[in-house]
């Protein structure tokens, strides 16, 4: 029977190296980490620029830094469950499975608090004035 994958491909294939693929996931992954917190540093560092004259300063500003905590946390708990993971003793092993859950409910936590913080909005055309004071153009009087 003939195969529908042509020959170069699945040769490819067998070659397809699971500890590579895996390093380059948890870096891409980390890099993302990484602009997601710097994110939220440059929009904290906006709100409090702007400071009560936004309509939601004290709502982005909780929902900032309740994020940035989180993701700080689950940093925290990724460099945790790396150590234990290298070790083959079942509680370890046992231990490293239920930190990576609260890890993950505490990034959950984090996209909940940037979907919500988003919904409220940095975009300046939406504001009705900017940090200088001047009316938006598209708002009328």
């Amino acid at each position: 029977m003939a195969s529908i994958i042509p020959r170069d491909i699945a040769n490819g294939l067998k070659g397809l190296d699971a500890n590579r693929y895996a390093t380059k996931k948890t870096v891409a992954q980390g890099m993302l980490d990484i602009a997601l917190l710097t994110s939220n540093a440059s929009q904290l560092k906006y709100v409090l620029q702007v400071g009560q004259k936004h309509e939601f300063y004290t709502l982005l500003v909780v929902l900032i830094s309740i994020s940035i905590v989180l993701q700080a946390i689950a940093g925290i708990l990724a460099l945790i469950i790396s150590s234990l993971d290298g070790e083959h003793n079942e509680k370890q092993k046992k231990m490293a499975d239920g930190l990576y859950h609260v890890s993950l409910a505490l990034m959950t936590g984090v996209v909940f608090c940037d979907v919500i913080k988003m919904t409220f909005g940095f975009d300046p055309a939406l504001s009705e004035q900017d940090y200088y004071g001047n009316r938006a153009s598209n708002m009328q009087s």
